[in-house]
């Protein structure tokens, strides 16, 4: 009798057309492992696609809740490869119980994620809002739009991970002053005395601030009344990081008396069911968005900071090697570790 070296397989959900390219060419490297997709997000009713699978490859704003592992589980699979860097959306409690390996893609492209803010925050300082929507009304005066040079600024940043290291490296590239918080602290920046050693001291030097820290109960509405009243007046604030980190009431009561001069923001602790959705010809379901897309001094961008195409191609890649590593027994620098 003849025996056959069993197929490898991983199902893949939630595939955008723009990840197809590096999907394929994945799949071109790796033969001997069967690929399925489907452009469908996991959930209890959809995971029956993976049956037959050895591991699912997943992006999605959507929570991995009880019902949707279970559903895996009764499969027979218990791996699962995430292609972005955020776990807060994963039952864990099941995911124990169940015995799941599980991984993230951590960096796929800080340089990305970095020259959004740094192009955000820019333009929130020489107001090209305010200057576009004027000269889309054919009004070509210069006052009283007046810009702020980012080589006279000092940034704050807050938290110098992989993202926040290549931020500063840009803005020293404009010129800028830095100073930077951070709980761990980073001995080449450390040697170059940027730190500093509470956020109030952060808060009172920084003419714009930008965050990099994760989304835990610690940094929780890290920007609150109390910490902008705390500020320079005149003050921009930059969030790619995760929106949970604001208070946006705060912040716009903050817009709103002036202490705060711009805001680019990149995303929102009520994005979930709102950004990546086309709301054209529809009602507005969100009116705090509503109005700060509606601010010339407010810049807002639906989650698109990591939207390159190098990231993708990480993503992609990424969370498909650790998928097969997983199926193989094999240790991956990408598994989350709860």
């Amino acid at each position: 009798m003849l025996w056959r070296k069993r197929t490898m397989k991983i199902f893949a959900y939630g595939i955008r057309e723009d990840e197809q390219a590096a999907l394929r060419e994945w799949m071109s490297n790796h033969p001997e492992v069967e690929v399925d997709f489907t452009d469908k997000l996991l959930d209890p009713e959809t995971a029956k696609l993976a049956e037959g699978a050895d591991a699912v490859d997943v992006y999605q704003q959507l929570s991995y809740t009880p019902e949707t592992l279970t559903a895996l589980h009764e499969l027979g699979i218990n791996k699962m490869s995430l292609r972005n860097v955020g776990t807060d959306n994963i039952d864990f409690e099941t995911a124990r119980r169940f015995d799941f390996s599980i991984s993230n893609v951590a960096v796929y492209s800080p340089n990305a994620i970095a020259e959004h803010a740094a192009i955000q925050g820019a333009r929130v300082l020489r107001q090209t809002k305010a200057l576009d929507n004027k000269i889309a009304n054919h009004d070509l005066r210069w006052a009283p739009t007046i810009g702020r040079e980012v080589r006279m600024q000092t940034f704050g940043i807050i938290g110098t991970g992989h993202i926040g290291r290549v931020l500063i490296d840009i803005l020293k590239g404009f010129g800028a002053k830095i100073v930077a918080y951070d709980v761990y602290r980073n001995p080449e920046l450390e040697a170059e005395g940027i730190y500093v050693d509470t956020l109030d001291e952060l808060y009172a030097q920084a003419d714009a601030i930008s965050l990099h820290v994760p989304s835990l109960p610690e940094n929780y509405h890290m920007i609150n009344a109390e910490s902008i009243a705390k500020m320079k007046d005149d003050v921009v604030l930059i969030n790619v990081s995760r929106g949970d980190l604001m208070d946006i009431d705060a912040v716009i009561d903050g817009l709103n008396s002036g202490k705060i001069f711009g805001l680019a923001m990149d995303v929102y602790e009520n994005e979930v069911g709102l950004f990546n959705s086309d709301w054209s010809g529809k009602e507005f379901p969100d009116a705090k968005i509503a109005d700060l897309i509606a601010r010339d001094n407010v810049l807002v961008t639906p989650h698109t900071a990591f939207y390159t195409t190098k990231a993708v191609y990480e993503m992609v890649t990424q969370s498909m090697d650790a998928s097969l590593a997983f199926i193989k027994g094999e240790e991956t620098p990408n598994q989350v570790k709860y």
